[in-house]
């Protein structure tokens, strides 16, 4: 039985991995670690975890907080990873981080994340980089090394285009200059941690595009892409955050290159997520949407082409807290940890 640490766990992608593990046959809930809300039970934040996890919110600088664990997630804000993670590694933990801090193998790529998002863009833990892994396994199993220990988890908004994605660039279907990404987020995307554009009278009946002069996701898409085309690929990505609660819509879009057929898409996108137990293909007479995934670490991608314009079209629809946090992060552990992929997160969501 494995011991589990949650460093952020007053969060909504704390709380989601916590409800996760507690399903989970393999690990027990050690400690529980929040900057906020410290000394109280978890069940006291989260009522619904009441009899499931009554551990108390440890502070940072609790002892007990550095007690040792066999795996650590950061549930954490970008900066927070690369400061404590090389202690939590030191300790022989296996550590995934939710956060940019360890999604880049170099650290020019992060100090250009960071700048992107007005952090500073001097990693403080850059040898670590060399040896993490980006943590989206659907794109990237035969880069997880043996003995791998740490992970950056996706961002959200990447993992649905990626996802969506990688079969057209790895199979070369589409003009790699022609490539849109049309993403609708909810609210929660923005996290607990209230402010006047997100509290409820901002958001009610409202949607709006946001960071046009550039997303830090863009830079996880372009450049997982790129890697499977074997050739750079630009993508226009526009953020949008609609009046929902959890759930991601992305419309992806690809200018199909000559002779390429509606036959040979549809065949790409089965054979490279064939293997993939968290993608599940439609065509377009499938009546999906967010509600389809609400709770589940599955992505739905309805494949189509527009033959009039000679266009691919595939929507992608996630849980932007699970598959795009939470759940994608445990599936993460579950490789690292040695358990089946889908162990505690085989599950259909709720519906309606």
């Amino acid at each position: 039985m494995l011991n589990v640490k949650v460093i952020g766990c007053g969060g909504y992608g704390g709380v989601g991995i916590v409800e996760l593990l507690l399903r989970h046959p393999g690990v027990k809930i050690r400690t529980l670690v929040a900057a906020t809300e410290t000394g109280m039970p978890m069940s006291q934040l989260y009522p619904h975890l009441q009899g499931f996890c009554d551990l108390p919110i440890l502070a940072p600088d609790d002892p007990a907080a550095q007690e040792p664990a066999d795996v650590v997630f950061f549930s954490t804000p970008d900066g927070v990873g690369q400061r404590q993670a090389p202690a939590e590694l030191a300790k022989g933990a296996k550590v995934i981080d939710y956060s940019g801090d360890f999604r880049f193998d170099n650290a020019e790529d992060y100090a250009e994340y960071a700048r992107r998002i007005g952090k500073d863009p001097v990693h403080k833990a850059p040898e670590l980089l060399a040896e993490t892994v980006y943590g989206l396994p659907e794109l990237n199993r035969a880069a997880y090394r043996e003995n791998q220990r740490l992970v950056g988890n996706p961002g959200c908004f990447a993992m649905s285009c990626l996802l969506g994605l990688a079969p057209a660039a790895a199979a070369k279907l589409v003009d790699p200059a022609s490539v849109i990404c049309d993403c609708k987020t909810g609210i929660s995307g923005a996290g607990k941690k209230p402010s006047a554009g997100h509290h409820f009278p901002a958001r009610y009946e409202n949607m709006g595009a946001y960071r046009l002069k550039g997303h830090q996701h863009v830079m996880e898409v372009e450049r997982l892409l790129g890697k499977l085309a074997g050739e750079e690929m630009r993508v226009t990505f526009t953020a949008q955050v609609v009046p929902l609660c959890r759930g991601i819509m992305s419309c992806l879009y690809g200018t199909l290159r000559d002779g390429v057929t509606p036959a040979q898409v549809r065949e790409a996108y089965a054979e490279f997520h064939k293997n993939n137990r968290f993608v599940r293909l439609y065509d377009e007479n499938a009546a999906i949407g967010t509600v389809h995934v609400r709770g589940t670490n599955y992505c739905n991608l309805t494949v189509t082409v527009d033959e009039r314009t000679r266009r691919l079209r595939v929507v992608s629809h996630i849980d932007n807290l699970v598959k795009g946090q939470a759940g994608n992060a445990l599936q993460n552990m579950n490789i690292l940890c040695g358990f089946p992929e889908d162990t505690a997160l085989d599950r259909p969501g709720c519906y309606p």
